[in-house]
């Protein structure tokens, strides 16, 4: 009786997250690096996982393991108490099963899934998933992290299109809940299963979307933060009335210009002019003018002291 109960509970989506054993990261940024960290934390040290960390640069790889270690002894704090003992244990066997290369291609040759979390340009994700495809074993898995490119055009120059989907994080990844999960019409069932088996392992709460521009989170998010720039740009209301309306009336955080500036400026911009470019006859993705004209003028929000709103660095 106790075998079966306990063969009945041990999920289908277990048995999925534990084929993915071998995970590479390619990019060691914010994204990247909080990837890696959440999956070393939820699964390396407890299972037997391993993640290899890639960027180009070692003094770049450093930087974030070094802040990953940080982030880590944290955790172990908190988790332990007053037990040193336990909580060293425990950073240095989870951090025992990340390590960092250099070398893209050599990195993916045991890796069951790949996550790319570089720069957003598609010419050079797509340059480097080909150069993937071709030393990664046939039954890795493919991700991008992308939060607004196709993964559709990502995987453009790529074989294993049934292999291939988009695993949007958001940021802070180890906080985060959510986990956006996206197909292209290729992906298969098979791929999809263990990619969200996967997301739930890392503790989180998985969404499906099809490869629509934006995914669900931002293809409403940002048509909503362009739509308040335009009611600004009319003189509808005041940027301030705009964010207190928005807060005090729908219990948002924060209002679409905090929001804005938060964000990242040139970021909010960058998205929409590429969709503008892709769908230039959707009035939603229709550049602000006030927006082009802060980026131009180095107004990109918190990170430069000044956006909508200014700020002490």
């Amino acid at each position: 009786m106790f075998s079966r109960i306990a063969v009945r509970n041990f999920s289908k989506s277990a048995i999925m997250a534990n084929a993915i054993k071998n995970v590479t990261v390619i990019g060691s940024g914010l994204m990247g690096g909080g990837v890696a960290q959440t999956f070393t934390f939820r699964l390396a040290a407890q299972t037997g996982h391993n993640v290899v960390m890639v960027d180009v640069d070692d003094g770049v790889l450093s930087k974030a393991h070094e802040r990953i270690s940080t982030s880590m002894k944290r955790v172990a704090k908190k988790k332990f108490g007053d037990s040193q003992e336990e909580a060293n244990k425990f950073v240095s066997d989870s951090l025992s099963r990340l390590t960092t290369s250099t070398d893209s291609t050599a990195s993916v040759k045991n890796a069951d899934l790949v996550v790319e979390a570089i720069v957003e340009n598609i010419d050079i994700k797509q340059k480097l998933f080909k150069q993937l495809d071709e030393a990664a074993p046939e039954h890795t898995i493919f991700a991008s992290n992308t939060s607004s490119l196709s993964i559709q055009k990502i995987a453009q120059n790529v074989k294993r299109k049934d292999r291939f989907g988009g695993l949007h994080f958001f940021n802070p990844v180890p906080v985060m809940k959510l986990l956006e999960v996206i197909r292209i019409p290729e992906t298969s069932q098979a791929t999809i299963d263990s990619m969200l088996a996967w997301g739930k392992a890392m503790g989180k709460v998985t969404v499906q979307c099809k490869d629509t521009p934006g995914f669900i989170v931002n293809r409403l998010l940002v048509p909503y933060q362009g739509e308040a720039l335009r009611m600004y740009e009319r003189g509808d209301a005041s940027i301030k009335d705009i964010d207190t309306a928005m807060k005090l009336g729908t219990g948002y955080p924060m209002g679409p210009f905090e929001l804005s500036d938060y964000v990242g400026l040139d970021t909010l911009l960058f998205i929409i002019e590429g969709w503008a470019k892709d769908y230039p006859d959707e009035p939603l993705f229709k550049v602000p003018e006030s927006l082009r004209k802060l980026v131009s003028e180095g107004k990109l929000g918190v990170k430069s002291g000044e956006g909508f709103y200014k700020y002490n660095k």
